[in-house]
């Protein structure tokens, strides 16, 4: 069965249990009342440290209330997230939202403090007390921003501007989700309706041209309206990233942006290049596209359909979760003797019911373990999600297992390789173990789209995102027609000359949420290039990499990304991880022209 009506008809063995986090609201309430007790204990540390001991007190005590917050914060999360409907789940969570407010404004002394220190004092504190040699590395890692802070007086006034500076943001945000009003489609009965998102991502993938065209210039129409008031908007953002990255010293934005990881601009630099270098096969599958579809015209409405009919295929959760398991015995015993105990564990929220949060995450709390959700339906995409959530989850599991809570969490950077590397090795499983062709097929042509959505298409937004910061640094316009030009030339790029292009595609800047938190979306190609080249490596039988990928899923962030992915093998300074990825996505695309049903 798919989905319940109520979360009570779910079986026990597909619900989470946390009573692994609290087994009552009476100790979660323990745990509130503890934070905010060690809260209140840091705010005393402001101007009194002074020495080895007291910064060695401030910063255990900070992490042994990191620890409950979290676990706090989490169990919230997850009771609200199983029912949003539930009033009462809404004001615990609201309850520990307002602790880490509580929090937050208590410990917000600190960082100005560390980066006021001068490198001599900082060395003086770590000789003077032994035990601050465990948070040692991370005091040296914050202290690499020295050079970037401003005085004291334009760093206050900075924070006092904080609400202002996020106000695009929070505008575009506002705009977005809950004043955009579509335009009008019809429905079944030849009524006029008005689109909504949840429509529109089911219209835009209708075999029916006509009701595809229909819903992409619904969905357009107040992009074009607004086309100048979010250009202003974005604008805005834009600039702001550029004026503050030169009042701090940083050679751009874009290098203010990597510097938390450690990254230089080359890497992004490289992956811009190295995609475009190897576009071809990216326009290769357009023109299989129109040729597929029979159109005179390739349209960027034609772009979601399916090439392959639905797969109707009934997959039980537990024949997902079997299958899964078969498909990543290349990652050896250990990791899935780990995954089959996850589903037994009840570490899973497995189906989907009234009031659920959609969608699919997987979370890792330290010190008990990841919980992963799901709206799992019995068919080939959960399959997919399952594989995914749960390459996440095995991340969380191992890193928290191996490394102490100061760098358990894994960083941005890498999030995607453990999740993508799995779906590889289904991906690839599924296409070994099948003998039919149309479902031969209908694989090649989720793995192509999913190739072009993770890579292709973040690349493509990156691009973007560095060219408008460039101008903004060079006080170049950056207008409607600007931008509309900027992305239309992008769009052409990338997709090539097969695609006649409609009035509404240079437009699709102003739909992008993730313009409003800068050089992020360039880390879903980097991960997803980084996971092809391990997973292919695995698959080809190399056991030292399976053993260095297995160390990189235990590592967290015990150094930054790119040397963490180097000792796996990838070396994203250089193009050869991007180039092997487009080799499978050429090998692909040429497999998927040759297969026939």
């Amino acid at each position: 069965m798919t989905t319940y009506d109520k979360r009570q008809e779910v079986p026990e063995q597909e619900k989470w249990d946390l009573t692994d986090l609290y087994t009552s609201e009476t100790d979660w309430q323990e745990d509130v009342d503890d934070v905010l007790a060690m809260a209140s204990d840091l705010q005393s540390y402001d101007g009194n440290i002074n020495d080895g001991a007291s910064l060695f007190s401030f910063l255990k005590t900070q992490e042994e209330l990191s620890y409950k917050l979290q676990h706090v914060f989490a169990y919230t999360m997850f009771l609200s997230d199983i029912d949003t409907r539930d009033s009462h789940a809404q004001q615990l969570k609201a309850k520990a939202s307002q602790t880490a407010v509580k929090v937050s404004e208590a410990t917000a002394f600190f960082m100005p403090f560390l980066l006021s220190l001068d490198e001599t004092t900082l060395k003086q504190y770590l000789q003077e007390e032994e035990q601050l040699t465990y948070f040692e590395d991370k005091l040296w890692k914050s202290f690499r921003y020295k050079p970037y802070v401003l005085s004291k007086e334009k760093e206050e006034l900075l924070s006092t501007l904080g609400e202002s500076l996020s106000a695009p943001a929070d505008t575009y945000n506002m705009l977005n989700n809950a004043d955009i009003p579509f335009g009008n489609v019809t429905d079944e009965d030849g009524n006029a309706v008005q689109l909504t998102r949840g429509m529109y991502a089911k219209r835009i993938e209708d075999e029916d041209r006509d009701v595809r065209e229909e819903a992409y210039r619904a969905y357009y129409k107040p992009y074009v309206v607004l086309n100048n008031t979010i250009a202003t908007n974005l604008a805005a953002e834009v600039k702001t990233n550029a004026t503050i990255a030169k009042l701090r010293g940083h050679d751009s934005a874009l290098s203010q942006s990597l510097f938390d990881d450690n990254i230089s601009t080359e890497v992004y630099d490289n992956l811009l290049s190295a995609a475009k270098d190897n576009i071809q096969p990216l326009h290769d599958y357009t023109a299989i596209r129109k040729e597929k579809l029979g159109v005179d015209e390739l349209r960027q409405y034609d772009l979601n359909v399916p090439l392959v009919p639905d797969m109707k295929v009934n997959i039980s959760y537990d024949d997902a979760y079997d299958t899964m398991l078969e498909a990543l015995v290349p990652l050896g015993e250990e990791y899935t003797k780990v995954l089959r105990e996850f589903r037994d564990k009840r570490y899973i929220d497995v189906r989907e019911t009234a009031g659920k949060k959609s969608g699919a995450y997987n979370m890792g709390v330290y010190g008990v373990h990841p919980f992963v959700l799901l709206n799992h339906h019995d068919d080939l995409k959960s399959q997919f999600t399952l594989v995914h959530e749960m390459g996440h989850a095995m991340h969380s599991y191992f890193s928290n297992k191996h490394q102490p809570q100061i760098t358990a969490n894994y960083r941005i950077f890498v999030a995607e390789v453990a999740s993508t590397v799995n779906e590889v090795l289904l991906i690839q499983h599924l296409l070994k173990e099948t003998e039919d062709p149309k479902m031969r097929k209908y694989l090649l042509n989720h793995f192509i789209e999913q190739f072009k959505g993770t890579f292709f298409t973040q690349v493509m937004f990156a691009d973007f995102e560095k060219q408008t910061h460039e101008r903004a640094a060079t006080e170049e316009p950056l207008d409607a027609n600007s931008l509309n030009e900027l992305y239309e030339s992008l769009f052409r790029t990338y997709h090539g000359p097969t695609l006649v292009f409609d009035e509404e595609v240079k437009y699709g800047w102003s739909r992008i949420p993730h313009f409003y938190r800068a050089f992020y979306v360039y880390q879903y190609a980097t991960g997803f290039v980084s996971a092809i080249d391990i997973a292919t490596r695995i698959l080809d039988g190399d056991e030292q990499t399976l053993n260095n990928y297995l160390q990189f899923l235990r590592s967290g962030s015990e150094d930054f990304p790119l040397e963490l992915l180097k000792k796996t093998g990838v070396d994203l300074t250089t193009p050869e991880p991007i180039e092997n990825a487009m080799k499978m996505f050429r090998e692909t695309v040429e497999a998927f022209k040759r297969t026939e049903y």
